[in-house]
């Protein structure tokens, strides 16, 4: 499905895990770097408001669907796609990373949960080289130069896959600088991936992912924080749904 915002359109290119995987391979097998993001309907609602973030989805190579309610707009369209939240990226392309040869970094969160994270995927997945860990100041900017430090450290590193816990949108803007100052990187934008792997953040429990409610469940940790944003992610739904069925006409 394609999403639009103005003359611009965003779409889930990468409808399956397999494609994605597969895909994600080829490019560490010739050693090139690109940019994962994975889209929602937080994402949707950021996009209609801040141009950066727009521009910084346009250069992403791949889009995978993050969110029941992209997954049912674009199935609604006539494209068939799968649930892959970035959180449950980390493992298989760490997987694929280390079967591949290539090293990791982890840039985000804090010092500690970093190097909790670290330790977790390491002994899960033996072999497995971690170049860099870096957490960002707060109030880290991804145009900024502390971003430059942190490209220079990572192409200094050797890594070849990079894990970004920033949030969105400075995680995606991140990784669109970094199709053009580490080319040779993969730039992977999890969210809160690293947290739930150094247990600083608690997913859903699986019976409430499986009824498609883990928005709730998030709702509820934080109804002063959450509840604004997941209001404004209902109001979008409406007119996603009308231009799922217009797709759908079109094809």
């Amino acid at each position: 499905m394609e999403f639009r915002f103005g003359a611009q359109a965003i779409r889930v290119n990468m409808p399956r895990r397999d494609d994605l995987f597969d895909a994600v391979r080829s490019r560490f097998n010739d050693r090139q770097g690109f940019a994962l993001a994975t889209i929602n309907l937080d994402h949707i609602v950021k996009l209609r408001d801040d141009a950066r973030f727009l521009d910084a989805y346009a250069a992403q190579d791949f889009v995978v669907s993050d969110g029941n309610p992209i997954v049912w707009t674009s199935r609604l369209s006539g494209q068939d796609v799968e649930l892959i939240p970035g959180s449950e990226l980390v493992i298989p392309l760490t997987d694929i990373a280390q079967k591949s040869g290539v090293s990791i970094a982890l840039v985000g969160s804090t010092e500690d949960a970093l190097a909790v994270a670290a330790e977790h995927l390491k002994a899960r997945t033996p072999g497995l080289e971690i170049a860099a860990t870096i957490s960002p100041a707060f109030g880290f900017d991804p145009t900024g130069q502390e971003a430059d430090t942190i490209f220079e450290a990572l192409n200094s590193s050797g890594a070849g896959l990079c894990f970004l816990a920033l949030g969105a949108p400075k995680q995606e803007v991140f990784a669109a600088r970094g199709r053009e100052l580490s080319p040779g990187i993969g730039f992977a934008s999890i969210g809160a991936g690293l947290d739930f792997l150094a247990g600083t953040q608690n997913r859903a429990p699986k019976w409430v992912q499986a009824i498609a409610m883990e928005w709730a469940w998030r709702m509820l940790s934080n109804p002063a924080r959450l509840g604004p944003r997941y209001l404004k992610c209902m109001m979008v739904l409406p007119g996603l749904t009308v231009s799922a069925i217009q797709q759908r006409i079109a094809r």
